[in-house]
């Protein structure tokens, strides 16, 4: 049996993934990949990729000041800024704690907007949709998560973090490795990690447990999982990045669907 054919036992109306190898393209997809779903969370890699961008034509600097006092760029991609998760509310100094916070990357969007002077939603299409071909790709409110997308253009976006084209070599290190090592937090969904890694706008698997992604999976894995029952993961051990989109809110079926996937899915192509 193909890995992707156990999305077809998922208790949701519709889902659709693929998988991706680095340098050799798409090799599998299943369900209906030009479908397109609401992204949740999976919508902040989108808008980090974009800051990265910004960062990379001068627009904005990752250690410039942004958000609360004190906090920076790299402050709100790696959640250490200090914000709370849905609100302005100051929890913490900065760097202190890893705080999920939507909120930040809605600071994020305004604060590059303003040195840009493009409105986000259009600097986001210009500097990753576009570029990219992900046409049915759109941010239309929250830069936290309301992106919405295809499998077809996700897997787009995962060649990109493969092979990037659209960023340095040394950005991408820094987006997907660990920014202020040994801060622990709170990953939604799965509890009190210790410590809860992240890079600038992807989480960074390392040795957490429980975990979305799978056994299998390095520690070098990151990504993004949404609440309406979306993931992305790039393994760059293995060369390989697979993804999941579903229009079921993510809850228990997830944690347990989601590791096998991924399991399924190494031993296939890995």
């Amino acid at each position: 049996m193909r890995a992707l054919d156990l999305m077809r036992q998922w208790p949701v109306p519709h889902a659709a993934g693929g998988v991706v190898l680095a340098g050799k393209g798409t090799v599998d997809t299943e369900g209906e990949v030009d479908r397109v779903f609401r992204l949740a969370s999976v919508t902040k890699p989108l808008v980090a990729y974009a800051v990265l961008v910004a960062v990379e034509e001068g627009a904005v600097e990752l250690d410039q000041p942004a958000g609360p006092p004190g906090s920076t760029v790299r402050h709100l991609l790696a959640h250490t800024s200090g914000l709370a998760f849905d609100s302005h509310e100051v929890l913490a100094k900065p760097g202190e704690k890893r705080i999920y916070s939507s909120a930040g990357f809605e600071v994020l969007a305004d604060f590059v907007a303003e040195h840009t002077e493009i409105a986000f939603d259009r600097y986001l299409h210009e500097a990753v949709f576009e570029p990219l071909g992900m046409g049915t790709a759109v941010l239309s409110g929250s830069a936290g998560h309301a992106a919405r997308a295809s499998v077809a253009d996700l897997l787009r976006f995962a060649e990109e973090l493969l092979n990037p084209t659209l960023v340095s070599a040394e950005l991408y290190a820094k987006a997907s490795t660990v920014q202020f090592p040994d801060r622990n937090g709170v990953l939604p969904g799965y509890g009190s990690q210790r410590p809860n890694d992240w890079g600038l706008g992807f989480e960074i698997r390392d040795h957490k447990l429980p975990h979305w992604t799978g056994g299998a999976n390095s520690p070098r894995t990151y990504g993004h999982f949404g609440q309406s029952g979306t993931f992305l993961w790039v393994d760059p051990e293995v060369g390989m990045a697979c993804l999941g989109l579903a229009d079921e809110n993510f809850g228990d079926w997830a944690r347990a669907a989601w590791p096998t996937l991924s399991d399924a899915v190494i031993a296939e192509f890995a």
